[in-house]
């Protein structure tokens, strides 16, 4: 068995855990990263559409493009370890904790480091979370694996398709698959909005005449060997109206039905987990319940943009940094509560006397709104907002001016509200 030390250890090696560990190794602490797969990039690497980049590097870029401006990064850097095809599955709490991890390249491994960052991302939710009526043919993908099968390995996963679910990667696909020859049947939402971003309705749906079946679900999956078709049927007031139901030939079905936090590791070892984001509950410097152990990026909560987690991953380690300097107090966070309309708030606690960075997730679907942020009962600061729904992240800021600390002997709770 490899044993080695480190300062840090960042779980996963896509944009997360990049950027957390560049800024963590530019601070002077030591970092190993674990990449279970072949190489650096993580989804990014299969993403090669534009869109990347634009706020974090103020230019369009590819996800792979994206990927190699964090990867140079890190090669640059003496105190970064790279293990690729390495899976950490065990780790012992302690001072240091100890890390466990395998690989067909290294072997077992035991890593022993003073703090963790989980950046290990998400994963898609599949047929059997959400349970179609019907056979089980060959045919059904998520919508992450079709775009692995065209854009990595060069497979078109049928000729007519049609898509359940339209979050951000199944509308994508829907331009891609037209793009390769395959006739786009359209796209099948239960919700009465999108999923996806407004800009990603427009580009691959609207400019490609896809159309977009808000308000229905798949009632029935057909076929034995292969899919051969689906029953679309629409709802009202949230019951199915099977009278209105439809059929649609096809023999390819792509299911982009959400995405999930990849938090078994984290589960396993104690972190204690939201149940509202499916990620692991944090304070304001993105530590979760176990002292030592932070977590980033869509392990946390699912982003919007890849923009937003390598920003977040970024202030997560100058929170690592401040932690194995000694200079980290858990004890002066105080809670941060969801209010009227809000399902999430990320950090759970903030910190009186600095900027806070959060974001949260709206729960209803309306223009002009407002987010009220109230201290102990108080409205403290207002914002308004042109537009909001589930499928985008709202993100604010509040700095030293707006927040004061007080006594940090008792907690003063913020409650965030979107009217």
């Amino acid at each position: 068995m490899i044993e080695k030390h480190y300062d840090a250890v960042v779980f996963g090696g896509g944009s997360a855990g990049l950027a957390a560990a560049v800024r963590i190794a530019g601070q002077g602490c030591s970092v190993a990263v674990l990449e279970r797969e072949n190489e650096l990039g993580g989804i990014l690497n299969q993403c090669i559409h534009n869109g990347f980049g634009i706020q974090r590097f103020k230019e369009d870029l590819t996800g792979p493009e994206y990927a190699e401006r964090f990867i140079e990064m890190v090669e640059e850097l003496d105190n970064v370890s790279i293990f690729l095809e390495t899976t950490a599955l065990e780790v012992t709490h302690g001072t240091p904790h100890s890390v466990f991890a395998y690989s067909k390249r290294y072997g077992v491994i035991k890593i022993e480091c003073r703090a963790i960052v989980l950046a290990m991302g998400c994963r898609e939710r599949n047929r059997g979370n959400i349970g179609i009526p019907g056979t089980r043919p060959a045919g059904v993908f998520t919508a992450g694996l079709a775009q692995r099968l065209i854009n990595i390995d060069g497979y078109i996963p049928g000729r007519r398709a049609v898509i359940l679910g339209s979050g951000d990667i199944g509308l994508i696909m829907a331009r891609r698959l037209t793009w390769v020859g395959v006739e786009v049947l359209g796209v099948i939402e239960i919700q009465g909005y999108p999923s996806g971003l407004t800009r990603n309705i427009v580009q691959c749906l609207n400019d490609f005449n896809i159309p977009l079946y808000l308000s229905h679900t798949l009632s029935e999956i057909r076929g034995k060997d292969r899919v051969t078709g689906v029953t679309v049927t629409p709802l009202q007031d949230g019951k199915t109206v099977t009278a209105k139901s439809f059929d649609l030939d096809c023999d390819t079905i792509l299911l982009s039905v959400g995405l999930i936090p990849d938090n078994e590791l984290s589960r396993k070892f104690g972190v204690s987990l939201n149940p509202e984001t499916g990620g692991p509950f944090v304070d304001a410097g993105l530590m979760s319940s176990v002292p030592g152990v932070f977590a980033c990026g869509n392990v946390l909560h699912v982003h919007d943009l890849v923009d937003y987690v390598s920003e977040e991953s970024e202030r997560c380690a100058s929170f690592v940094v401040e932690y194995l300097n000694g200079t980290y107090n858990p004890l002066l966070h105080h809670p941060i509560v969801s209010g009227a309309n809000v399902k999430y708030v990320i950090p759970n606690k903030y910190l009186p006397g600095m900027t806070n960075r959060f974001y949260l997730r709206s729960l209803i679907v309306k223009n002009k709104a407002e987010l009220v942020i109230s201290l102990e009962g108080e409205p403290l600061k207002r914002k308004n907002l042109a537009h909001v729904q589930p499928s985008e992240m709202v993100s604010f800021s509040l700095d030293e001016q707006d927040l004061s600390r007080g006594s940090e002997s008792r907690e003063k709770k913020l409650e965030v509200s979107i009217y």
